[in-house]
């Protein structure tokens, strides 16, 4: 005889798009957290540093209960990942425990550092506790004397080889950066094979081309210093193009999505979208870049994340450029795409947020002659066949890169 008892059920079928996790909006996927503006070097060409021992900064900066509230109102919009950076952000005492709140939250942790100031202590703890992402540091040099002629603090590549070696006992994965600075443009290939090798990485380091001018606008001084370590326009394309093959494989992969003229809109990458940046002090930014009055949101007297990512931010970023030389010019050209013209950049430089930044705009037109997109002296606001001058650049890249037998 049949019994009519059902068997308990333990696990249902269910599709992913139904269960109530999904059904929420996610509002937030990435945030940055910039524990301090206070570093332990003192380098030539930084755009946000201040003294490590400055206490007044160290004042003013969020304390653990601040910075422990936002990591809990980032998780509650739907964040997946937060990333530490300063200055240098190991500077804090606090550290391990912000690093270790986030992880007992479910957030991935990323990490930019100098490395200087990692320990057995720290590296232990991410052996244990994996940040699920990649530690970044950054090298200015292939040795003591290059090196620091950039962090101008003595002992300090030693200190960073200490860091390095403590994440390889502990087999912590991490990657190399590099920026564009005299010591490594001299030996810039010797760089990139010992930073894969230091790293066992697969690919090249990321390089740093663009040096930013000081994101507060604090210090001209400091600003005609990293003036100086700029790249030439001529000098600025050969070095990207130094890797020929992967570079016009790239060049043309971008080209064909992201050229075209951007219109009189200001804001036409991510910030402020899906993910934000919170400075030392606690002013929440759509990039970390971004420190103009109007664009930030005062989230230490506030407290919700949550209103800056539904009104302030969109209304922000539906705001088109007022100045005439913009709208002249980079409203206009098709090879926006290229430029590192940017609202950030913009308020670093001049104080605003539209006006055109001549340095970028000499090194995109040099980067699109040297691709064949332009001819000398044309300016690419003024080229009216645009969308047909690309396709036949396309076509002409095509063929390129099938001789070289880089596509198929």
């Amino acid at each position: 005889m049949k019994s009519d008892t059902k068997k308990p059920v333990y696990l249902r079928r269910q599709r992913w798009e139904e269960s109530s996790i999904w059904q929420k909006k996610m509002l937030l996927v990435e945030a940055t957290g910039e524990l301090t503006e206070r570093c332990n070097f003192n380098c030539l060409h930084c755009y946000i540093n201040q003294p490590a021992g400055d206490q007044g900064i160290k004042q003013k900066e969020l304390t653990t209960a601040e910075w422990l509230d936002f990591l809990r109102e980032v998780v509650e919009l739907g964040c997946l990942t937060v990333r530490f950076t300063g200055g240098e952000p190991l500077l804090r005492e606090d550290f391990a425990e912000l690093y270790t709140f986030s992880r007992r939250l479910g957030l991935k942790v990323g990490l930019s550092t100098n490395g200087s100031l990692i320990t057995s202590r720290l590296a232990r703890l991410w052996a244990k506790i994996p940040p699920l992402e990649k530690i970044e540091i950054t090298l200015y040099g292939l040795d003591a004397n290059s090196y620091e002629k950039i962090t101008r603090v003595k002992g300090s590549w030693e200190a960073v080889q200490q860091g390095i070696a403590y994440l390889k006992e502990n087999r912590i994965p991490f990657i190399i950066k590099g920026a564009m600075l005299p010591p490594i443009i001299e030996r810039l290939k010797e760089f990139k094979k010992k930073a894969q090798q230091l790293a066992s990485m697969d690919f090249p380091p990321a390089m740093v081309f663009a040096l930013d001018l000081r994101a507060r606008r604090d210090s001209p001084e400091k600003n005609q210093e990293i003036v100086k370590l700029r790249l030439s326009p001529q000098e600025y394309t050969r070095l990207m193009a130094q890797e020929e093959e992967l570079y016009y494989q790239t060049m043309n992969e971008f080209c064909s999505k992201f050229l075209g003229p951007p219109g009189t809109k200001l804001f036409t990458c991510e910030a402020g979208r899906e993910a934000v940046a919170l400075d030392a002090y606690g002013q929440l930014q759509p990039c970390l870049l971004l420190r103009h009055p109007k664009t930030i949101y005062p989230w230490r007297t506030k407290r919700n994340l949550g209103q800056a990512l539904k009104q302030l931010f969109p209304s922000l970023l539906q705001r088109e450029a007022t100045n005439p030389a913009y709208l002249a010019r980079c409203a206009r050209c098709f090879l926006a795409g290229l430029c590192e013209q940017c609202p950030a950049r913009s308020w670093m430089e001049h104080g605003s947020l539209d006006t055109p930044i001549d340095y970028y705009c000499r090194v995109t037109h040099e980067q699109a002659r040297s691709l064949g997109l332009i001819k000398d002296k044309e300016k690419g606001w003024m080229v009216k066949d645009w969308p047909e001058r690309l396709k036949r650049w396309q076509q002409a890249m095509a063929t390129k890169l099938k001789k070289k037998g880089i596509i198929e």
